[in-house]
């Protein structure tokens, strides 16, 4: 019998835009051509929490979406926190990204508290960063998507940034040349894509994180014809990645 991961998508109805839901399918092909039995879970505000989850995954969202859900996601905030500290993976995605620091600051409106699993804090500004983005991660290589935010992020001291960016006016806050945060298991960044398809080695990296949490072990035991389907999709995804990394912004 194949071994369980249990998969959590986070508010998919309200935190779910540009195609962020591709990463919650890429992660549940690649479990099952590695031999695990992907269980998907999805939790909206008001939702029961699964009795088990090894790895959750949340999209991005306009301002009106971060305010829906925001009352629910502190009430889940320490359960969050704990399982961050425990070792779940975790790869939130602009809006969420942004509610899993210490608070983001819209333009107009209330501050939104974050439940601070990540070091960062979140300003809102008029100057959109949007377009093609290409970063070099030290764990991950380059790494490629799309942002679309005018919220700004910045890091605080010592928290690790996902990757660095070529120049100004992309990233994080378009100033610090800063994109997204890492810290532990739990990833946080804006791009957008969907960001997993394109770049499948930090898929793997959240399989591998989620099966050590729940084995203590990693041992992906895919088949021939399971090999040669990643093979596949791997040679598609570095494609798509030379692509977009000569794509005009």
């Amino acid at each position: 019998m194949a071994e369980v991961i249990d998969v959590l998508s986070l508010y998919p109805k309200d935190m779910n835009i540009y195609g962020d839901s591709g990463n919650m399918l890429t992660v549940e092909r690649r479990l099952s051509l590695y031999g695990f039995e992907p269980r998907i879970h999805y939790y909206n505000q008001g939702d029961a929490w699964p009795d088990h989850v090894d790895m959750i995954l949340g999209g991005g969202g306009q301002d009106e979406g971060q305010r829906k859900i925001i009352r629910d996601l502190c009430k889940r905030a320490e359960l969050l926190r704990g399982l961050a500290h425990q070792g779940v993976p975790m790869l939130m995605i602009c809006g969420l990204y942004q509610l899993f620091g210490e608070y983001f600051q819209p333009i107009e409106g209330d501050r939104l508290p974050g439940i601070c699993v990540l070091g960062v804090h979140t300003i809102g500004e008029k100057l959109r960063l949007i377009g093609n983005l290409v970063e070099h991660s030290e764990q991950f290589g380059a790494v490629v998507g799309y942002e679309n935010h005018s919220g700004q992020t910045f890091l605080h001291e010592g928290t690790k940034p996902l990757g660095e960016v070529d120049s100004i006016n992309m990233g994080n806050n378009g100033a610090d040349r800063t994109e997204g945060a890492i810290n532990n298991n739990v990833i946080g960044t804006y791009m957008h894509g969907s960001l997993l398809p394109k770049n499948p080695g930090i898929a793997d990296f959240l399989i591998s994180k989620a099966c050590m949490f729940r084995y203590g072990t990693y041992a992906p035991h895919p088949s021939d014809k399971g090999k040669a389907e990643l093979k596949r999709l791997d040679a598609l995804a570095q494609h798509a990645k030379t692509v977009a990394m000569h794509r005009p912004r």
